[in-house]
């Protein structure tokens, strides 16, 4: 293929993403060789307890990637080819055959860097190239050079931190410690299957969590018991952060006894009104938020994706299959109360927010800065750009709102937020366009040309900041 002019800069080259000379050294001499802490994924920590390896590249690349699987109906590829029963081998000649369609998405992108990263291949993924590729892949991924363990190893992560039930028995985790494995495999506590008191599962959840906690729960006490005893648990096996994913804060008014009530009509099959299960999420959220705080954990909040839009989807496949989007629900009051409330009684924990819908950047990066009160540096946190927005664009404008309206140099830097072992090269993405953001502006004069000082910046950014604010 030719290029268009004898200016066109090479795809993904060693500079990609870095449009300035200061860029390129705050990237390769400051940012580039850091640790990875990925404080926020989705990893299974069985298999890396196990030190998996994978079969094929399909079997690593494609199960579980809604993003992928999204881009593939988009195109018109047969759901046989996506989630059904077709060979791994076809599933990947119809990524294969996606992948040229992708342009300016960023799984274009992420693509052909996991491809070069992991496997060295600078190919462009096409039908053409696609035996080769998969052959290529497919001879390395079962050898213990790629193990699971291997491939974190690769990508010099230093810390991951799974997204766990509390009725996880975190046997994975335990066994990859007593392994003396050097990357750190610690849970994040995700408790939303106990607030959700609307949703059709939620007495047989109950019923699970009473059984791992040794409680009997039949009223809100005992519900507080069971989860204060997980959150123990937890705690003793190394985990040091919760995880709550929600449309929006809850932060309704509500009353000891209003809060038993309702969940004892609820146990017993009788019907809620909305404002007892407002009133139900907002005790429980309010209530493990105070333990959070009392334990020493950073509380994350991912909010704003409208779920399982696809009622038809839904039954023919489940959950978190790729029907999924931005909602637009109001946040900045409910979130103002509900951290205002924590706040008024010393029980706000550290606390990461993350916002899906980009009209919310400015509501977040100014929410954090009302209740950072000097006690921690960085305390409250508007978290990096998440799901729909991690991407160029994406996280560009949350670079830029929490520059304007807070202080950059005090961020906990990215995450994969991922299923896949593959993904890591994201870090490098984010890591290139922080130091593009920063040597555009020593370009255009408006920061001064200091590298060592910037580099400082950075790496705090990129690993220092994180690792000090987790106390990994």
């Amino acid at each position: 293929m030719q290029a268009a002019n004898t200016d066109t800069k090479t795809f993904l080259n060693d500079n990609f993403l870095l449009e300035t000379h200061t860029a390129e050294i705050l990237f390769h001499e400051y940012a580039k060789g850091l640790p990875i802490i990925d404080y926020h994924n989705h990893l299974p920590p069985d298999e890396i307890a196990a030190d998996k390896t994978f079969p094929n590249l399909a079997a690593i690349w494609l199960n579980g990637d809604h993003y992928k699987w999204r881009a593939m109906r988009t195109l018109g590829i047969p759901e046989r080819y996506i989630t059904g029963d077709a060979s791994d081998f076809e599933k990947f000649q119809k990524w294969a055959e996606t992948a040229p369609y992708t342009i300016r998405n960023p799984l274009f992108h992420w693509t052909h860097l996991e491809l070069q990263r992991y496997f060295g291949i600078k190919d462009l993924l096409s039908p053409k190239s696609a035996k080769d590729i998969y052959e290529h892949c497919s001879g390395l991924l079962p050898t213990p050079e790629y193990s699971t363990r291997n491939l974190l190893r690769k990508m010099n992560v230093a810390v991951v931190c799974s997204t766990d039930d509390p009725t996880d028995n975190l046997q994975h985790h335990r066994k990859a410690k007593a392994d003396g494995l050097e990357i750190q495999m610690r849970p994040a506590f995700r408790p939303d299957k106990a607030i959700l008191i609307e949703k059709e599962e939620f007495p047989r959840y109950l019923e699970k969590l009473g059984e791992v906690a040794g409680i009997e729960i039949n009223d809100f006490n005992s519900l507080l018991q069971a989860l204060h005893k997980r959150i123990a648990f937890f705690h003793d096996n190394g985990c040091r952060l919760s995880d709550h994913g929600l449309e929006q804060m809850y932060a309704a008014p509500f009353r000891p006894e209003q809060v038993d009530g309702a969940l004892k009509k609820r146990l017993s099959g009788q019907e809620l009104s909305p404002i007892e299960i407002q009133a139900f999420k907002s005790a429980v959220l309010f209530e493990l938020s105070c333990r959070y705080a009392e334990k020493g954990w950073v509380q994350q909040f991912h909010l704003g994706a409208l779920r399982n839009n696809s009622s038809r989807m839904m039954r023919q496949l489940g959950p978190d299959t790729g029907f999924d989007s931005i909602g637009d629900f109001n946040q900045a009051a409910s979130l103002a109360r509900f951290l205002d409330r924590l706040d008024s009684e010393n029980k706000l924990a550290k606390t990461i927010l993350y916002n899906l819908n980009p009209r919310d950047n400015e509501v977040m990066a100014t929410m954090i800065g009302n209740f950072n009160d000097g006690s921690i540096r960085g305390k409250m946190q508007f978290g990096s750009a998440w799901w729909f927005l991690d991407q160029q664009d994406g996280m560009e404008k949350q670079l830029n709102a929490l520059s304007n309206m807070g202080l950059l140099s005090c961020f906990i830097g990215m995450l994969t937020d991922s299923r896949s072992f593959l993904s890591f090269p994201r870090h490098e993405y984010f890591r290139r366009l922080l130091c593009n953001l920063i040597g555009r502006d020593v370009h255009n004069g408006l920061l001064p040309n200091d590298v060592e000082w910037l580099g400082e910046i950075v790496k705090d950014i990129c690993y220092r900041n994180a690792k000090a604010y987790f106390g990994f």
